[in-house]
């Protein structure tokens, strides 16, 4: 008998959030999956983990027909729990999302959902991240589940280089155009600290600001999502930079060795 494919699923939007329901639905025509997300929203989180508390899992199997499990944990601290506890095997494929809202561009490095998917290339395992443009709690991922069935069969199938997982970011419109593959925008968030005194005279801050995207280039995700496509974007954990380790070599190797000297 042929053992059907084992599909982790994760989030940072809580175990309760239509994107992870509308998720498993698609994933489940794909093979055995189990759902482990935070119990809370972990919006924002990134690659936090929990290291000064304890982590806590329920059992929430009993309300569907798959494993599933709400942790106390980060997006992180989920994917490592399911891996290295609560699978019956190890998962062929790590899907997370679907996210309420974008995490293109800059906002790869805030997101918890694209955490969990890093982590789960961390442990050398296929991994993706889906994300809706749309923040709303009511938002519709019906014209978006073709794509992400496509995404991840095509994954499942071919895999991915160790080390690397997709970024897949979808616009929010019911006129899909299809899918681009691309880079990672430049753009920023121009941020302020609104700065406010509650009831009791104390300071407290409010985190606002507007994204910029100074890129103007027609290979990125910001370019694809503006023109109604999907923006698929190869994501690696190795933060190297690459094309400048020789010079910061030929300037920083020889101090040390004058200072030794």
């Amino acid at each position: 008998m042929i053992q059907r494919p084992l599909i982790l699923i994760c989030n940072d939007d809580g175990v309760y959030a239509p994107g992870i329901k509308a998720l498993t639905e698609v994933m489940q025509k794909l093979g055995d999956v189990m759902v482990v997300a935070p119990d809370s929203p972990q919006s924002g989180m990134g690659h936090a983990v929990t290291i000064s508390d304890t982590i806590k899992i329920a059992d929430m199997s009993k309300e569907v027909n798959y494993p599933k499990y709400s942790c106390s944990g980060t997006p992180v601290d989920c994917v490592k729990i399911a891996v290295n506890k609560l699978a019956p095997r190890r998962p062929d494929l790590v899907v997370s999302g679907i996210n309420h809202g974008s995490n293109s561009s800059i906002n790869v490095i805030y997101s918890g959902t694209m955490s969990a998917a890093v982590e789960g290339a961390v442990m050398g395992i296929p991994s993706i991240g889906f994300s809706l443009c749309d923040y709303a709690y009511d938002a519709d991922f019906e014209t978006a589940k073709p794509f992400i069935h496509q995404i991840a069969e095509n994954v499942l199938k071919s895999g991915l280089p160790k080390g690397i997982c997709l970024n897949v970011n979808i616009p929010h419109t019911k006129e899909i155009q299809g899918i681009k593959v691309g880079r990672q925008a430049k753009a920023f968030w121009d941020e302020e600290l609104d700065e406010r005194q509650d009831p009791r005279g104390g300071t407290y801050f409010w985190l606002t600001g507007v994204f910029r995207v100074p890129d103007e280039g027609k290979d990125t995700d910001e370019f694809a999502l503006a023109n109604g496509y999907i923006s698929v974007v190869p994501v690696q954990y190795d933060l190297t930079a690459y094309p400048f380790l020789n010079e910061i070599k030929n300037r920083l190797e020889h101090v040390g060795e004058n200072q030794k000297g």
